[in-house]
């Protein structure tokens, strides 16, 4: 029973010895092992198994150590595990390897967090299924090319670990070590997808808006099909399909998307983006114009240099398709140049179905007597480049219109478009930035036939409507969205995509002249949740730890609530008696009126704060400016006014018979600290003081603002004297300044009042 055990202890015994040499040499440290302690070690250990565990249990117990082990995927991929494992033993010694250094342990951070995300507490394993379904949240699909590896690197495990029939390599459980092999080439797409750093970081609440709108756009039954050829007039009018794709390769459809359909004149621009991209738009324009034509589509016209208006009529196209022919590939031949096309289509679609519909090609030539008329008659005025072969260009533009899609590739399609020119999904730069500008540009001027300038006017982004029924809608450096409902308008657009691009821009800051600073009732996807009111938040706490008391006023004037708090519930008085800011906590005291006592999460009040840090001024500070504040309360309750109302009137009516020239309520022997709402409610006193203001105003024109200002303080300064009626300030001229009333006004000549200096409020 034990005479497999020696063959079975050189296998291990080579095999731990090759290992060492792989990591020794890996680590530099040597450049050969010498197994002979590793031999007597080895030899030691097997001895004393051979005493305890019959050869079969031997052979059992190392299976199931190896089991326990990581998986042998950890060889399978141990190349392209450089960026998770690194060698920490040699310092770096440039600024390159620090920083290779850094991003290495960040990466490494990232698939540690991610696992300890998913992780089943239970199990110490992370679930793929539970992982993959995070991610689709986030808007990355399983069949994304950039996820390859992760999904090939799944397969490799889940045939090692010889799995029973009908388990999913999706649905398997990793422990950290295969999670982090797994991950670890396509681990920084998948961090910054769930870090939310997508330009649009909410996709599942974007997501639930566009569903409502798609519903909402459903129960549209208006429009009819084309039916100038017969393939067209057999859709079915109830589909409808709607598919977005991001620049970050965020995907997202609804609908009949996988219906295939052909291009038509949405193929239009890409043809166009070819010929600029190959030739330029010098020589390209020399050809075609860019000015909308302001006629139908199809119509026999052209601009007054004799060449078509732009490249997204019926004779623009044409000419594009010439050009094709005669400049950018003059030696091809024709299945040559179609070929190429779509091998220009495919690249741009990040290898979406792109095919061929021949039937839709056979029926457009048969029906083609208008598209005919357009090449004979720019033919006769020489638009056409020199040996240009008239029919092979009609051919190859029919062929353009009859290549076959579907809502799925197309949106990548509009996706590279917004992009830049690179496909979102293979990140493969398929034109330059200068070529799809150009593109946009006509596309927004012309993009939808006769609708072009009302829809330019409402939707404000570029688009393409074809007869088919499809609408590619681009929003630049965002997003490329295909719409596809075959019934059409009077114009040939899609009657449902039409809608969809309305309510998206009514709901959505969209469109090209939406103000993104100050227009709030519409949503903007591409803002994290509560970032604005966080980083409000943030200014706010940081100018009050600053003692930048300018800022402080400029958050005032904008309207901004100053009692705004941070998670721990610490307000920007708490900061600024925290760091001894005293102009700040009297400017948010005085100026501001927050409640001097808020608590935060532990309890600490801002006075707590300045005690515990030293600043005995704070202190004092907000000790006196808390007995006021309850001095002021006790006299401001009901039974105090109450109290106190006849007493005061008592004494109000007999000073204002000793002295005529004193004001009611305000008696000159009265201290000056005493409250104004002793003579007057409340409810009184902030009736009454909005009425003598406007009236003293009218009477006193010349008095400055800082004086206004510390009249109308009533509120707040207890040490303020009532503001004298209109009538009353004739017989007070003699003391303070004086302003000139004007004749009409039926009173004297001059009126005046004079104003304590301690009373007005540092501005």
């Amino acid at each position: 029973m034990l005479k497999g055990v020696p063959t079975l202890a050189g296998r291990n015994l080579r095999l731990l010895t090759t290992q060492a040499q792989v990591l020794v040499h890996q680590r530099g440290k040597a450049s050969a092992v010498e197994p002979v302690e590793d031999f007597d070690q080895e030899t030691d250990l097997l001895k004393r198994a051979k005493f305890g565990h019959t050869g079969k249990q031997l052979q059992q117990k190392i299976i199931n150590e190896k089991k326990l082990r990581a998986p042998p995927l950890m060889n399978l991929v141990f190349a392209n595990r450089k960026l998770s494992f690194y060698d920490t033993s040699s310092t770096p010694k440039t600024k390159e390897d620090n920083a290779k250094l850094h991003r290495e342990q960040e990466q490494r951070n990232a698939e540690d967090v991610l696992f300890d995300m998913f992780a089943s507490e239970e199990t110490g394993l992370i679930s793929m299924g539970k992982f993959l379904a995070g991610l689709k949240t986030t808007g990355i699909r399983r069949n994304d090319p950039r996820v390859r590896e992760l999904m090939d690197n799944l397969k490799k495990v889940h045939k090692l670990n010889n799995y029973e029939t009908g388990s999913s390599a999706e649905t398997q459980h990793l422990n950290r070590e295969t999670f982090k092999a797994v991950v670890a080439p396509n681990i920084v797409l998948i961090a910054k997808a769930f870090r939310q750093q997508f330009v649009i970081p909410d996709f599942t609440s974007f997501v639930k808006d566009i569903e409502d709108i798609y519903n909402r756009c459903k129960t549209n039954t208006l429009g009819k099909l084309a039916d100038y050829i017969p393939q067209l007039a057999r859709y079915n009018p109830d589909s409808w399909g709607l598919s977005i794709c991001t620049i970050d390769g965020q995907r997202f459809s609804i609908g009949d998307v996988d219906v295939p359909f052909t291009l038509q004149s949405c193929s239009k621009p890409l043809t166009y983006a070819i010929a600029l991209e190959k030739l330029g738009p010098k020589v390209v324009h020399s050809y075609v114009g860019q000015e909308p034509s302001g006629r139908n589509f199809n119509e026999l016209v052209l601009d007054q240099n004799k060449k078509p208006h732009n490249p997204m009529i019926n004779a623009g196209a044409i000419l594009t398709c010439s050009l094709m022919n005669a400049l950018v590939k003059p030696d091809m031949t024709s299945a040559e140049i179609f070929d190429y096309t779509m091998s220009w289509f495919k690249r741009l679609s990040g290898g979406e179905y792109i095919g061929f519909n021949n039937a839709v090609f056979l029926s457009e030539r048969e029906a083609a007597d208008r598209n005919y008329a357009l090449g004979f008659y720019m033919r006769e005025n020489k638009c056409f480049p020199k040996r240009t072969n008239l029919k092979e260009v009609m051919d190859f533009y029919f062929q353009c219109c009859s290549m076959e899609t579907n809502c799925e590739a197309m949106s990548v399609i509009a996706a590279s478009l917004a992009n830049g020119g690179i496909c979102p999904t293979t990140e493969e730069k398929v034109f330059r930035p200068e070529v799809i500008r150009d593109v946009l540009s006509i596309m927004h001027s012309c993009g939808t036939y006769d609708y072009s300038g009302q829809f330019a006017f409402k939707v404000g982004l570029p688009a393409k409507s074809g007869v088919s029924g499809g609408m590619m809608l681009v929003i630049p450096n965002v997003m490329g969205i295909f719409a596809w409902s075959p019934p059409l308008d009077h114009l040939g657009n899609t009657v449902r995509g039409l809608q969809f691009c309305e309510e998206l821009v009514s709901m959505f800051n969209f469109h090209r002249y939406d103000n993104l600073k100050h227009l709030s009732n519409k949503k903007d996807p591409r803002k994290h949740r509560y970032e604005t009111k966080g980083l409000s938040i943030v200014n706010l706490l940081f100018s009050a730890a600053s003692g930048d008391v300018t800022a402080l006023r400029r958050h005032r004037l904008s309207g901004m609530d100053i009692t705004l708090a941070d998670y721990d519930g610490r307000t920007a008085l708490h900061l600024a008696a925290s760091e001894g800011h005293l102009e700040c906590v009297k400017f948010l005291l005085e100026q501001c009126h927050v409640p001097h006592n808020p608590k935060d999460r532990w309890g600490n009040l801002p006075v707590d704060e300045a005690e515990n840090f030293g600043h005995s001024h704070v202190v004092e500070f907000l000790r006196s400016w808390a007995e006021k504040a309850d001095q002021s309360s006790e006299e401001c309750k009901p039974e105090a006014v109450t109290s106190k109302t006849q007493a005061d009137e008592v004494s109000s009516s007999s000073n204002s018979s000793s002295s005529p020239g004193s004001s009611p309520g305000s008696s000159p022997g009265s201290s000056p600290g005493s409250s104004p709402c002793a003579s007057l409610s409340t409810e009184d006193l902030l009736g009454q003081n909005s009425r003598i203001l406007n009236d003293f105003l009218k009477l006193n024109s010349n008095f400055t603002f800082q004086e206004i200002c510390s009249t109308s303080d009533l509120e707040t300064s207890p040490t303020t004297s009532p503001i004298p009626t209109p009538v009353e300030s004739g017989s007070r001229a003699g003391s303070g300044r004086s302003s000139p009333v004007p004749s009409d006004a039926g009173s004297t000549a001059s009126a005046g009042s004079s104003i304590d200096d301690k009373t007005k409020p540092g501005l």
